[in-house]
């Protein structure tokens, strides 16, 4: 297995909202991938999954297929943006990225039904027929209790404290699928069902976040971890890994709401490796990956014979709510832009 990382530098508060302003998503390390010849002997998987879940599910394919893979990172928006420009090395597995953020860029994969579809649970069926489910991610605030003291945070309106100023972190909406469900999720959760009536608590929000707006979704769960943050937006698995680890954080599901969407696996349009790419569609929403997933890796499988993890809460015990996933798909643009827009002002006001 070999990584090619999407390296970049600290983006500045022009170049994020230029990022924001033309959904462009600016990668979680913004940059370009290493150029070279694709090597036919491989299979390249583009992925913004974080080298926790990768390494044991890829490392495994590999000894049982014999099928060599090079994994290139990255943030979502930066990778998807890779595969429509074709940039080398070609992509021909993505595998990762919400729902809503992939079904977007739905032209550039090919039609595959996995084997395994008749194991997923109804939910997460691949309606569309070329975006296979792969874990199921609710959206999440993380919190550090060593730093949260006697402050409450049960949910979005609890972000809004005065003495969470530049405590709070979140990541670009236009470069993270994670931060984009976050802001789907504030404007339908404090909208109550309508996400134009959400804008007057996103606008607070932003003001709150005092000018601080990370570059990539691992940066938001490892700052809260490192103790750089006192609360965090991401999805349940990037704190569900340092809850099961006995980490001195929690989970909070948002008692306004809690929006879980499913990630995506895809197999690229014109691959050359078109078997490889099916088996590893196949193998990972096979049992034995699901298994795992949901056992070691710290996330809700998508399938009706694996458990969830034993220390995450059922999902029926959680507020969930919805969103017109084909509204929030229509008004990415302009929600991204509004987003930018608020931003600015934040870091612009006297």
């Amino acid at each position: 297995m070999r990584f090619t990382d999407v390296l970049g530098k600290n983006l500045s508060v022009a170049a994020v909202l230029a990022l924001c302003l033309t959904g462009c998503a600016g990668a979680e390390k913004a940059g370009e991938h290493t150029a070279g010849v694709q090597a036919d002997e491989e299979l390249v998987v583009y992925c913004p999954h974080p080298p926790g879940l990768i390494n044991p599910i890829v490392a495994e394919f590999e000894s049982r297929t014999g099928i060599d893979v090079r994994v290139c990172t990255g943030g979502t928006g930066k990778l998807l943006g890779d595969v429509a420009t074709r940039e080398e090395p070609l992509c021909d597995v993505f595998w990762g990225g919400s729902l809503t953020t992939v079904r977007a860029r739905q032209e550039l994969f090919e039609p595959y039904i996995s084997i395994n579809e008749p194991m997923v649970l109804e939910e997460f069926k691949n309606t569309e027929g070329n975006l296979t489910r792969f874990t199921d991610m609710p959206s999440v605030l993380m919190v550090n209790t060593r730093l949260l003291g006697d402050l409450t945070i049960e949910g979005y309106e609890d972000l809004l404290n005065p003495e969470l100023k530049g405590k709070i972190a979140m990541c670009s909406p236009s470069s993270s699928s994670s931060a984009w469900e976050q802001l789907i999720n504030m404007l339908y959760a404090m909208g109550e069902g309508e996400p134009e009536e959400g804008w007057d608590y996103v606008e607070e929000f932003i003001a709150n976040l005092d000018g601080v707006l990370l570059e990539s979704s691992s940066e938001v769960y490892q700052g809260v971890a490192d103790g750089r943050f006192t609360v965090g937006l991401t999805f349940e698995e990037g704190a569900a890994h340092y809850v099961a680890e006995g980490q001195p954080v929690k989970i909070v599901y948002m008692e306004e709401g809690v929006i879980s969407r499913p990630d995506v696996v895809a197999i690229v349009k014109g691959t050359i490796h078109e078997a490889e790419a099916e088996q590893f569609v196949d193998f990972v929403t096979g049992l034995d990956a699901q298994q795992t997933i949901s056992s070691q890796l710290d996330r809700r499988t998508v399938r009706s014979d694996v458990e969830e993890p034993s220390y995450l809460p059922d999902k029926g015990q959680l507020h969930i709510i919805r969103d017109d996933e084909e509204l929030s798909g229509q008004k990415k643009a302009l929600w991204l832009e509004r987003f930018a827009g608020l931003y600015e002002k934040s870091v612009t006001a006297p």
